[in-house]
């Protein structure tokens, strides 16, 4: 199902304050008999660290929801899975897990965690279990990043003039200059899921219209692989920088209905 951004927007209230989203989710609890979703775990992305949800994080906090953005040491799949792991175990209840691009392989190892209550993809990699993402993404036009993408030691890395022309297109200049200098190296090795966690939760998918990191079209195929509720936003692959409200809503949309 795609969601227009306008229809989308009749959310925004939720993001106002904590009274109306408790409403929210109470109304939500009441249907469903399920316990009110309050918690979040925020997963970031290769060439990125926790800080790229800085403008989400508030937004959720705002609405009543407890918020933790994992750092993922990208030293491997299973590194990322164990911090990843490590900040649900920390939940007291149900819980969001969230995820920008890469992460979305993190989260599809992960959501099957008991407590996981609904999965969010934000301009993200949602894998088949075993499925080798290069070789789905080679089925679609290469994005531009991957003509700056740089191996070295055993990890890659953007370089400066695409990393603020492709990967972070539409964030101002000073800023996409700040988070490429916090940019996290990503391990070489071909990350492979063993589970497609979205198969068994529901599932939420942000697709960006003007993404040049990961094709939009691969994203939209993914989105309806899973039958992920999904929303397109006009945004390159940083959606969660440069529209942290409307990224947080679908958050919230996804803790209101799971």
């Amino acid at each position: 199902m795609v969601i227009s951004r306008r229809q989308f927007s009749v959310l925004g209230a939720a993001v106002a304050g904590t009274t109306l989203f408790g409403a929210s989710a109470a109304q939500a609890a009441g249907r469903t008999g399920k316990p009110a979703v309050r918690n979040v775990v925020l997963v970031h992305g290769a060439y990125a660290d926790g800080s790229s949800w800085a403008k989400v994080i508030p937004l959720l906090q705002a609405a009543g929801m407890n918020v933790i953005a994992v750092q993922n040491p990208l030293t491997s799949l299973a590194d990322d899975v164990a911090a990843t792991n490590f900040a649900l175990a920390r939940q007291d209840g149900p819980t969001i897990l969230a995820a920008h691009s890469y992460g979305g392989t993190v989260i599809s190892q992960t959501g099957l965690a008991p407590n996981v209550a609904g999965l969010v993809y934000v301009a993200a990699r949602a894998p088949e279990a075993g499925e080798d993402f290069a070789a789905l993404a080679a089925k679609f036009p290469a994005p531009p990043v991957n003509s700056g993408i740089v191996t070295s030691g055993g990890f890659k890395f953007i370089s400066q003039p695409a990393f603020l022309r492709d990967f972070a297109n539409g964030v101002p200049r000073k800023e996409a200059l700040t988070l490429y200098a916090a940019q996290g190296p990503f391990s070489a090795a071909p990350p492979t899921t063993s589970v497609a966690a979205w198969h068994q939760k529901p599932s939420w998918y942000a697709v960006s219209k003007n993404d040049r990191t990961i094709n939009p079209d691969l994203e939209r195929f993914m989105a309806q692989r899973m039958k992920a509720n999904t929303i397109e936003v006009d945004a390159g692959h940083l959606s969660l920088v440069t529209h942290p409200d409307v990224i947080a809503r679908l958050i919230l949309r996804a803790a209101a209905n799971s």
